[in-house]
């Protein structure tokens, strides 16, 4: 995103990171953890105006060095986490609701022996950053991993997977921006369903 601060980019009118902040609280859950930097403007005074809806709050913990990778991220915001169970979510899914994360942590309540619960896409591929984690069998697996995939740590805890009917017309919760041009097809991909509608 040529050094842009990829979750403040908007689509539709809000940014990346404050559509995923809404979807937690729409999902009933008490507190946000965000890891990366402190954030001003309109994007700070929508994750201020999602927080008072959460009883926990906001909680935002930088990781070293910044924008090392989601596993670098995970190493430094699970600290704070004093829940038994947590999402584990990127901030650029502008299309993710609390539908989504309702259902992954019923299914990771609900998972026996399973460590938490993933989504997948249509293609039954798991979005390891739209998932649901028991805390305790996350720290746990955290300790002991020296890799730098999340796949790699994540794959061998064998979640339960969320599969999703998505609505036609509707983007997928899954859809993420990486590159500029995910950018601009989750814009279009978001005009096209409001005038559908």
């Amino acid at each position: 995103m040529s050094g842009a601060d990829k979750p403040g980019l908007d689509v539709g009118g809000t940014a990346m990171l404050i559509s995923v902040a809404r979807a937690i609280a729409a999902a009933g859950c008490q507190r946000l953890i965000v890891v990366g930097p402190q954030r001003g403007g309109a994007v700070a005074s929508g994750l201020a105006e999602v927080a008072e809806r959460l009883p926990g709050a906001l909680m935002v913990v930088r990781e070293d060095p910044p924008g090392s990778g989601p596993v670098p991220a995970l190493r430094c915001g699970l600290p704070e986490v004093t829940a038994s169970s947590l999402l584990l979510l990127a901030a650029d899914l502008p299309f993710l609701t609390g539908a989504e994360l309702t259902g992954l942590r019923q299914l990771a309540a609900g998972a026996g022996d399973a460590a938490g619960a993933v989504l997948a896409d249509m293609t039954g591929q798991p979005q390891w950053l739209v998932s649901c984690w028991q805390t305790a069998k996350l720290r746990a697996a955290l300790d002991d991993y020296q890799g730098a995939s999340l796949r790699g740590l994540l794959a061998p805890l064998r979640p339960a997977v969320l599969h999703v009917q998505v609505a036609d017309g509707r983007p997928a919760p899954w859809l993420d921006c990486d590159t500029p041009a995910d950018l601009a097809a989750a814009r279009a991909r978001l005009s096209t369903s409001a005038e559908g509608s």
